[in-house]
């Protein structure tokens, strides 16, 4: 199963009948998903259906999707309000009476507001519930574009997401390697500290420093962090070849990489490691904001 990002947008548009319909949808990067929908007035029936069919083919992303309606073809309807121009008559022959005043003409009384009415032709139900079906097939098809061009980007994504481990596995075999973190080395510096210790002052105890320097040696000791962001890079490096929504298993693992990156950072004592841990958490950091991208 490929990988895919949150990011991505699709459009598609249509005719039922009377009616041409477009959906647009935009998704970008959410920690669930959240599907919010602008529909016009009169097509709430489509919301269950529309909010099911996303939910089928996404796991996770903020989506925007908006639909326009317009109803096309169908003749108006032209009704004369009968109550408002006996009104209107009414009061005209009232006047007549007391002012000297022409007749009202027939153009004038259909100009005055309220008495002609021109409203949106009657449509069917069936018309309409065939329209709805349309408009929801519509967005499937908008979804199933969007969750296309979610995969293409998440090859991409996938490509800098193996890029990135392979600089942490790099970083982390160069740790390996340093000659600070060997046993004899580390056993040289504490010697050496031990011994200016002592030579400034006769008070310390040497059994007891000793001890403590074995301590110190045992705290320095970097080779469970090595094992473990070796484990977390192969963990990581299954997950994107498996593919599918794996976008929160990748964040969790991205934690746990730059805790281990802290952590090696706060042990070593030797400037080359120290270094090496920087970078490596500068990497663990590229990689992690790379992971908010994933579904």
């Amino acid at each position: 199963m490929a990988l895919s990002s949150m990011t991505g947008f699709a459009r598609t548009h249509g005719v039922s009948g009377s009616y041409a319909w477009a959906w647009e949808i935009k998704a970008v990067n959410g920690k669930g998903l959240d599907l919010r929908l602008r529909l016009p007035p009169g097509w709430d029936a489509i919301e269950a259906p529309i909010r099911s069919r996303a939910a089928e083919t996404l796991s996770r992303g903020s989506i925007q999707a908006g639909l326009t309606v317009e109803r096309s073809g169908a003749a108006p309807a032209v009704h004369v309000n009968t109550a408002v121009l006996d009104a209107v008559l009414g009061a005209a022959r009232q006047l007549a009476r007391r002012i000297e005043a022409s007749p009202p003409t027939l153009d004038g009384l259909l100009s005055l507001k309220g008495v002609l009415e021109i409203s949106d032709a009657e449509e069917s139900e069936e018309e309409k519930r065939s329209a709805e079906a349309a408009v929801t097939a519509g967005f499937a098809d908008a979804v199933a574009a969007l969750a296309e061009m979610r995969r293409h980007e998440g090859a991409a994504l996938a490509r800098v997401l193996s890029a990135r481990l392979g600089e942490i596995a790099a970083l982390a075999q160069r740790a390996e390697l340093v000659p600070g973190r060997r046993p004899e080395a580390i056993r040289a510096r504490l010697a050496e500290q031990v011994a200016t210790l002592l030579a400034q002052s006769d008070r310390f105890d040497p059994d007891r420093l000793h001890q403590e320097a074995i301590l110190i040696a045992t705290k320095a000791d970097v080779r469970e962090e090595l094992d473990r962001l070796a484990a977390h890079v192969a963990q990581a490096q299954a997950l994107i070849e498996q593919g599918g929504a794996i976008g929160r298993r990748l964040d969790f693992l991205a934690q746990e990489l730059n805790r281990e990156a802290n952590t090696l950072c706060a042990k070593a004592n030797d400037v080359e490691l120290t270094n090496i841990g920087l970078e490596l958490k500068a990497a663990v950091e590229q990689f992690r904001e790379q992971v908010q991208n994933v579904e």
